[in-house]
């Protein structure tokens, strides 16, 4: 080996403690959920006290034998993994708002560089959830480089991160997970942020993309939906900046005890949405809500 070539990373129980530190003191800024900073400062010190080096029970006994430990649930214990496996927490890099959407795409194995940045380019998707939409409904099919099996290959590693099983039939859109929260809710966590925003109630951040002069302007929402843990903020993408949308466009996550995800809520341009916020990947849902939503209320003015 030469001089050159970097050694691999050793995360260490401090190095990760350390890290799990930032993510507290990144919530405790943005006004979060005080259970929940409190949750990664006492995971933080589990991890400083704890004998045993953490990515050797990573290794012998899995996120299972993480969550064994005291302090470190389930999202706590993927974030340790995510970690030690990739050098980076995905919760860590949302909180900087410093996320890049190719860099999410190139997570998923098959997927490199050069391919995340086409379906980038090509459809503008900047969420695993998206990217799962346009593998059923065939618009990945159509990006160069996407042959039958990477297609399939693609399919199941997002059923698997997603939680669910990839249905049969190729050009089918799934139906939700029974693990993805209702649209309903990623609509309130929607105007909730967007209502706060726009009454300047939210702190921001300076996001490292797109942002040469460091400008703190991207607010952050921390709340909770039925002790679901959501985080939301503006698209910073470059499609978002490229049709002027970083207004408008919505990123959602959720990273607890319940699952982890990423939904983004535009307004509809076109057809019977028009003018509605509507959950990428999840329209013929959001429709269904806006009917259930405008029947209710024709029964309201009926009695």
């Amino acid at each position: 080996m030469n001089a050159t070539d970097s050694k691999p990373v050793v995360w260490t129980n401090d190095a990760i403690a350390e890290k799990l530190e930032t993510i507290a003191d990144l919530l405790e800024t943005q006004e979060a959920n005080l259970y929940r900073v409190r949750a990664y400062r006492q995971a933080a010190t589990t991890l400083r006290e704890l004998k045993r080096p953490a990515r050797e029970i990573l290794e012998t006994e899995g996120v299972e034998g993480l969550r064994r430990l005291p302090t470190i649930g389930v999202s706590l214990a993927r974030a340790i993994e995510q970690l030690v496996e990739t050098g980076k927490i995905g919760l860590l890099s949302q909180l900087q708002g410093e996320t890049a959407p190719e860099q999410i795409l190139a997570t998923v194995p098959g997927i490199g560089p050069v391919l995340a940045a086409r379906i980038y380019e090509q459809l503008g998707i900047d969420s695993l959830p998206d990217l799962e939409a346009a593998v059923y409904d065939g618009r990945l099919a159509q990006v160069p480089g996407f042959g039958a099996g990477r297609l399939r290959a693609v399919r199941e590693v997002l059923a698997g991160r997603l939680h669910y099983r990839p249905r049969t039939p190729d050009r089918v859109r799934p139906q939700p997970p029974a693990d993805q929260p209702p649209v309903s809710e990623l609509l309130a966590v929607d105007r909730e942020y967007r209502e706060k925003a726009r009454a300047k109630r939210l702190p921001t951040i300076a996001p490292r993309r797109f942002n040469p002069t460091r400008q703190a302007w991207l607010p952050i929402l921390h709340t909770e939906q039925d002790s679901t843990h959501y985080t939301a903020l503006f698209s910073n993408t470059a499609r978002a900046h490229e049709l002027g949308t970083t207004h408008d466009w919505v990123v959602i996550y959720r990273d607890d005890q319940n699952g982890a995800g990423q939904w983004t809520v535009v307004t509809a341009r076109y057809g019977p949405l028009q003018g509605k916020r509507i959950v990428r990947g999840r329209e013929e849902e959001c429709a269904a809500y806006y009917q259930q939503s405008e029947q209710k209320q024709d029964d309201k003015v009926t009695h």
